[in-house]
């Protein structure tokens, strides 16, 4: 068991309640108590002094690229499309080892800015890159994170009007069994699911209608999610309109699309009735604003998506359109986009903490089992380590986190398991992680 005591606690449940001194009891995998004060004398075991401290659930990361970690700084000045086209002759020469090496760094840098779940969006199979699935799912388990993991695709190459190289894409038949081998292997339906799987056609311009289609049938058929890229940039919605006469987001709705068993990410570039649908079909959005701001796609109408009804969580995109690679610091990087978009009342300090935490579990279909501190759900939390001089004085501790710089993890759990403690990864050696890294991303270029 454990106790964390007199810490801030901001629970993100549906009242929004918070503890301004209070309490968190784990007991195996699950919180069991949580309230304001100290803790029962009842409870017995370890305990945490969460003197200086906010408690707030595990971040929940809706969108990742992790394999990207080994590319990080190339295209730095590019379009999105420019950036693609650069990058994608050198993920063709991705191996299992490298995306191994890239997956633990990334999710190493994930966890240290306070998440506990991360959905990866792995698309790239090269014909000679072994299995690369294995390669993803084991470094998940490595570094002690919860994974939802969107086994990607493409089979449409240049030949046939798309942006990717003709040998970096599948064909059809390739691509949904290898989809379906991924998820017969390694989801897991259960509440206390480590590994998920999802199904997730590329995007528009790097897929074949008949894949999106075929793709959400099996998913369907199989009870899991389904995820892709949409309405990212204006280059995209230009081509989307020359070649099916509609917007991405009427294309994903005429091929069965929307739906409370999918999420989008980015949709930056969503017309009204677009943001309604999502919201009235409970289509969740994946909203990286670091990477959009990065590659200068524009400003997700995150607010809208909120008022429609939307799940709308956050993503840190992949580490080569986002260095950082983190995702404590995207709560500041959306409330900051949506003020700009909207202006100064368009997203609260608590809604950009909720974006981070439950909208991130509704757009996973976890909301019951992850994204609020209450008794019952699973022990994934973050304590926020606020004392010194970074945040002397600050009256509002969630304020201090989204606003602030983010702060080092006094301890994070996932599943009631110490991944994170004063700072430092304690599920694996952070030294040897970036050796291999290095290593990985050298061999690469």
């Amino acid at each position: 068991m454990i106790i964390i005591d007199n810490a801030a606690v901001a629970t993100v449940d549906a009242a929004g309640t918070e503890h301004r001194t209070g309490h968190v009891v784990v007991d195996g995998e699950h919180i069991v108590a949580v309230g304001e004060g100290a803790a029962p004398a009842r409870y017995r075991g370890t305990r945490v002094d969460g003197t200086g401290c906010l408690v707030t659930p595990g971040l929940v990361n809706t969108h990742h690229h992790l394999y990207q970690w080994a590319t990080r700084g190339l295209a730095a000045d590019s379009t999105l499309f420019q950036w693609l086209v650069e990058l994608y002759p050198i993920w063709g020469r991705l191996d299992a080892d490298i995306t191994h090496a890239a997956a633990s760094a990334g999710l190493a840098r994930l966890a240290l800015t306070g998440c506990t779940t991360v959905a990866d969006h792995h698309y790239v199979f090269p014909r000679d890159g072994g299995d690369q699935m294995d390669a993803l799912v084991s470094a998940v388990h490595r570094v002690g994170v919860r994974g939802h993991l969107v086994r990607g695709s493409m089979d449409r190459g240049e030949s046939d009007g798309g942006l990717p190289p003709d040998h970096l894409v599948e064909d059809l038949e390739s691509a949904l069994t290898g989809t379906e081998k991924a998820i017969d292997t390694y989801h897991d339906p259960a509440p206390n699911a480590r590994i998920r799987i999802a199904a997730g056609p590329c995007s528009p311009f790097t897929v074949t209608e008949r894949l999106m289609t075929d793709a959400a049938e099996l998913a369907r058929r199989k009870g899991v999610r389904l995820h892709t890229h949409l309405a990212e940039t204006l280059d995209e919605e230009r081509q989307c309109l020359a070649e099916f006469g509609c917007t991405p987001a009427e294309y994903a709705d005429k091929l069965g699309w929307l739906g409370d068993d999918v999420w989008l990410a980015h949709t930056v570039h969503l017309a009204p009735d677009a943001v309604g649908r999502m919201g009235a079909t409970g289509t969740g959005s994946a909203h990286c604003p670091t990477s959009n701001g990065r590659l200068g796609t524009g400003i997700a109408p995150a607010r809208e998506l909120l008022d429609a009804g939307a799940p709308v969580g956050l993503g840190v995109d992949g580490a080569a359109s986002n260095e950082s690679g983190g995702l404590g610091e995207e709560l500041h990087q959306a409330l900051l986009q949506a003020r700009q978009r909207g202006g100064p009342q368009a997203l609260t300090v608590r809604q950009a903490l909720w974006m981070g935490t439950m909208g991130g579990a509704r757009c996973l279909g976890r909301q019951d089992e992850l994204g609020s501190v209450e008794p019952g759900k699973l022990a994934d939390l973050a304590v926020w380590n606020l004392a010194g001089l970074r945040y002397a004085g600050i009256t509002d501790p969630v304020a201090a986190l989204v606003l602030g710089t983010v702060p080092e993890m006094k301890l994070l759990l996932v599943g009631g398991e110490t991944v994170v403690a004063d700072g430092e990864l304690r599920t694996a050696d952070e030294a040897a992680i970036a050796r291999e890294l290095r290593a990985a991303s050298g061999r690469l270029r």
